[in-house]
């Protein structure tokens, strides 16, 4: 469970510190700065995955995997996650605006339960499921607190859009899964083999389809891209420690703990940029955590006595 609660602190930092860099310099100005940001932080992570592993003596492993089924399944996971969820997801804030993508995102967790039982035969108690509607009802409560009408343009393209990210993000941890269920592929394996996968699809495919080779030229070598990096560095360590909980506890319990970084969110932009969060966001988060966590657990006295022992 702690590596799933790890990935969505993580990737909570990841968020707020992405978000500090679409604010600076060209990015605060570009047009298509949430395509670049998403292809430079891609970039980035692949590029740290590399050097991760190369001083390790990995890289053979990663090389060997790709001539593996398991390791091409990976390939196809992480262009649904990457490329193609994130896309949506981008097209989604673009014509709907942030607060309604987040909130019909959210949903994304429940997709890949579902594929998850019924693919990979996972199973969730009832009052499990409950907890995990429950969570999710409240990152839906935070997004459309946030929404105003003025944010929508084209609500078939956005809703589309959202739809897209649901369902790419929902399978991509299913797949992945899946193709980590032999040796052959471990955690970071996979990783990198993800990343870099994701990369050169933002790189090859998304960027010219989306017109933003111009943009991602002129941003490339800009200071604020430092900020992107150490924001990617977060992310690498919150995906290392999705991909292990992935493995170790399951794809439905591992992506309802990365959840709760709706939660850290907030109270990191509360720590760091001091938003001070309001009353409904408090109440919210407090039930994404805890409904994240009861959700991953199938005992729930265990987990109270395991927390009695540590205080």
């Amino acid at each position: 469970m702690k590596y799933g609660l790890f990935s969505g602190i993580l990737w909570a930092i990841d968020t707020v510190v992405l978000g500090i860099a679409l604010g600076m310099g060209l990015y605060a100005a570009d047009l298509h700065a949430s395509f670049v940001s998403a292809c430079m932080h891609d970039i980035f992570a692949a590029l740290i995955l590399l050097v991760w592993m190369g001083v390790r003596g990995r890289l053979g492993d990663t090389i060997a995997a790709l001539k593996t089924r398991n390791g091409q399944v990976i390939m196809l996971a992480a262009l649904l996650g990457g490329p193609i969820g994130m896309s949506g997801y981008l097209a989604a804030i673009e014509h709907i605006g942030p607060g309604y993508t987040a909130a019909i995102s959210a949903f994304y967790p429940a997709v890949g339960t579902l594929l998850a039982v019924l693919i990979l035969k996972e199973r969730m108690k009832l009052k499990q499921v409950g907890m995990l509607l429950l969570a999710l009802c409240a990152i839906v409560c935070i997004g459309w607190s946030s929404t105003t009408a003025a944010t929508i343009d084209n609500p078939v393209a956005g809703i589309l859009g959202a739809l897209l990210c649901v369902g790419g993000w929902g399978s991509e941890a299913v797949i992945l899964a899946w193709g980590m269920n032999e040796e052959a592929v471990d955690n970071e394996t996979a990783l990198q083999i993800r990343e870099t996968t994701s990369a050169l699809a933002y790189v090859l495919v998304v960027m010219p389809l989306s017109g933003s080779l111009g943009s991602f030229s002129q941003v490339a070598f800009t200071p604020e891209n430092g900020v992107v990096a150490l924001a990617a560095l977060a992310g690498v360590v919150s995906y290392l420690f999705y991909y292990k909980a992935i493995d170790v506890i399951g794809a439905a319990r591992g992506m309802a703990l990365n959840i709760s970084y709706s939660a850290w969110a907030v109270c990191i932009s509360a720590l760091i940029l001091h938003v001070i969060p309001s009353m409904l966001e408090i109440v919210c988060c407090i039930v994404i955590i805890v409904g994240t966590v009861l959700s991953a657990s199938s005992d729930w006295r265990e987990l109270l006595d395991s927390s009695r022992k540590n205080t």
